[in-house]
């Protein structure tokens, strides 16, 4: 074995030179990873080798480039000479692939001659979800191999495929063992060797886009179907312009269109947010008083308490992987309700099956007792949102459950210590505040009490992990992070109504911002009666719910609804609001656009200034993670923590002051905001 550089050796197996990567944790292409590929495959050609086979050690084939530091991949050698080396070889090449193949990793992979996997491969191309589009070649081989319409489902999504669809669509040459990596590849390229098989150079296949060539109808169909999903973001639209070039220009000019739009891509305000919150949500699970190697308690089991619509998604998430639950109600008809709630769930899913409808269905126990949670790793609470209530939930679960359980409150608002006080083991208490629906909804806020212990929270982050929710670590507070962020701007739509602006005007700027849908649509899907008006202070959403207007689920709130649930402008709230606007004494004033935006935004960054002063919040990009993944804020923006960096954080104090004298002090600048604009520092910088 002959040691090329430190990540990368060269070993002659007979006939066959093995290139071997060990570049923990990812094999990610580094200059030192290129500089070792490049190098060993000239050695390797070089050599009296009748094939190479390209594979890496640890847990993964090459997962991508280093994101982290893309000045690095205009260093030579690129991956695009690495890539000429394979091209040009006149002996088979052969990938061996385990864990992923991702990005640069796949593009690599394509200029081998051949692919061989482990069934529990995976390949993709991921780029888009950095504002990216593949760089090395990936879409304008991938499309040579798979043809256009599903390199393009694939490439815009950003979603890998399994081996065994790899195989089937010739992404793949063979799968084997999946202990046994090494000795497939070397017998598959003997068996190549042996049998004379062509090599295949994907840059020179032509037989998948060929039929394509001169139907441009395949292109702007697929524009029109995914614009709604793409809207606003310039990445997937220079994709489908790059496999297009696939499909009707020869692969050197389709290739340097390609490298054009992904340093345009790279340098775009877009990706430079989405890689922000690629960092972003990886630093999220990092609790710096919590060392990494402290032990998560195993969790085999889990009860919930509380069948409503809340409980019922929570329990949906452990028997997604596996996990028994055991469902507690006080009356059995609640139980029954909530039990075929989530059975309607499974069976409404995109691509449900019967069996596996009943295979988690199965995983799901019922029960009127809590002497039936003894057995149970981990208790969720999931009542009314009431303290007194849960308190005394506590209290009984203190006596049920077995010394070591966690203790779970899905509390969204409430003081977990107080929670934690009611029973004798307030180091076992922690908040999981899941949003609604809860097994959809990515965003699990992992609240720590003062009392909470660092192997509780490990085993939360570790759990968080299992269900596959993107979690935020919050301190005690009302709201936590999210709906404290949240809630200034959810409130002050209130003041647009009494000014007099539409509720469909306001919409459209938030939406055209980017969020999913505007602040009033929202109130509409969610239900005008689930949140009750302050006391003393009543709301125009609070005379809507007091007159029948719920929302969608009652026909009409903000706006009216037909039987597809599509809005439409409503005579009968438009007439409550201004009933309400007379009454108050309110009078209609000009704004603009701009000013609704600002107004909107600022006021979520103020509050997360708060969250930051005040240590609810550990990091500025943990509130954009969280505004994100539970209120919708676009992550080509960055969160509002981000988004108001990259405005300038003078400007932002500046209209604050302004907002302050003009409508009132709820636009009062946080201290910390002030402070960070008159030092010149960001929110999302070291403060």
């Amino acid at each position: 074995m002959t040691a090329i550089n430190a990540v990368t050796d060269l070993s002659q197996d007979g006939e066959v030179a093995v290139l071997t990567l060990n570049s923990p944790p990812v094999n990610a292409l580094s200059l030192t990873v290129r500089e070792g590929l490049f190098e060993g495959f000239k050695q390797a050609l070089a050599s009296s080798a009748k094939a190479v086979v390209v594979i890496c050690d640890g847990r993964t084939f090459i997962a991508g480039a280093d994101v982290s530091n893309l000045a690095d991949m205009l260093k030579d050698p690129s991956i695009e000479d690495i890539q000429k080396l394979m091209d040009g070889a006149d002996r088979p090449v052969v990938a061996a692939i385990h864990g992923t193949a991702l990005g640069g990793g796949l593009e690599i992979a394509l200029c081998a001659h051949f692919r061989v996997a482990v069934p529990s491969a995976r390949l993709g191309l991921p780029e888009v979800n950095l504002g990216l589009l593949p760089g090395a070649g990936g879409t304008q081989r991938l499309p040579r191999v798979l043809g256009p319409q599903k390199a393009l489902e694939m490439i815009t999504s950003g979603k890998p495929i399994r081996a065994a669809e790899a195989l089937e669509l010739g992404l793949v040459d063979e799968l084997v063992a999946e202990d046994g990596l090494r000795a497939g590849a070397l017998s598959f390229v003997r068996k190549a060797l042996a049998g004379g098989r062509p090599l295949v150079r994907l840059r020179d296949r032509d037989d998948k886009v060929a039929p394509f060539r001169g139907k441009p109808e395949l292109f702007e169909t697929f524009r029109q179907a995914t614009a709604k999903n793409f809207r606003g973001q310039v990445a997937p639209d220079w994709i489908v312009e790059c496999v297009e070039a696939a499909v009707e220009k020869p692969f050197d000019e389709g290739l340097a269109l390609e490298k054009q739009r992904f340093f345009q891509a790279a340098m775009s305000p877009q990706s430079a947010a989405r890689r922000y919150y690629f960092f972003a949500e990886r630093s999220a699970q990092k609790i710096p008083d919590v060392p990494a190697e402290t032990a998560a308690r195993e969790v085999k089991s889990v009860g919930v308490i509380g069948a409503g619509t809340m409980g019922g998604g929570i329990a949906m998430n452990f028997a997604n992987i596996g996990v028994p639950v055991t469902i507690i109600e006080m009356k059995p008809e609640a139980l029954e309700h909530g039990l075929s709630v989530i059975r309607g769930n499974y069976e409404r899913s995109r691509g449900a099956r019967p069996e596996e409808t009943e295979k988690r269905m199965s995983l799901l126990k019922g029960s009127l007792d809590m002497a039936d949670l003894k057995d149970c790793d981990l208790v969720i609470e999931a009542v009314f949102e009431n303290l007194e209530v849960k308190k005394q939930v506590f209290q009984k679960l203190d006596q049920a459950c077995k010394p070591g359980a966690i203790l779970a409150s899905n509390t969204s608002y409430l003081n977990l210590n107080e929670i934690a006080a009611a029973t004798g083991r307030p180091q076992d208490v922690i908040g999981l505040h899941f949003f609604s629906p809860a097994q959809v909804m990515p965003l699990l806020e992992i609240v720590r009490g003062d009392k909470t212990s660092p192997e509780a929270l490990a085993t939360a982050v570790d759990l968080a992990k299992r269900i596959r929710k993107t979690i935020v670590i919050s301190r005690v507070g009302p709201g936590f992070i999210a709906n404290r962020v949240a809630m200034p701007r959810l409130t002050e739509i209130n003041s647009f109504l009494l000014e007099g602006l539409p509720p469909a005007r306001v919409d459209k700027v938030l939406y055209e911002f980017g969020f999913p849908m505007g602040p009033f649509a929202m109130l509409d899907l969610v239900g005008l009666d689930v949140i009750a008006d302050p006391p003393g202070h009543q709301t125009i959403r609070g005379r809507m719910a007091e007159a029948g207007r719920r929302g969608q689920k009652g026909g009409g709130g903000f706006y009216d609804y037909d039987e597809s649930r599509n809005p439409r402008p409503s005579p009968a709230a438009d007439k409550i609001i201004e009933d309400f606007r007379i009454a108050s004494g309110a009078a209609i004033k000009e704004v603009t656009d701009e000013e609704i935006l600002e107004r909107s935004l600022y006021l979520e960054v103020n509050e997360g200034a708060k969250v930051l002063e005040e240590g609810i919040a550990m990091r500025a990009s943990d509130i954009d993670v969280a505004l994100i993944n539970g209120y919708g804020w676009p992550v080509d923006r960055g969160g509002p923590m981000y988004y108001a960096d990259q405005i300038g954080l003078d400007k932002v104090v500046a209209k604050l002051k302004e907002f302050e004298l003009k409508y009132g002090p709820q636009y009062k600048p946080a201290p910390r905001l002030e402070r960070l604009a008159a030092e010149g520092k960001k929110l999302t910088g070291k403060s």
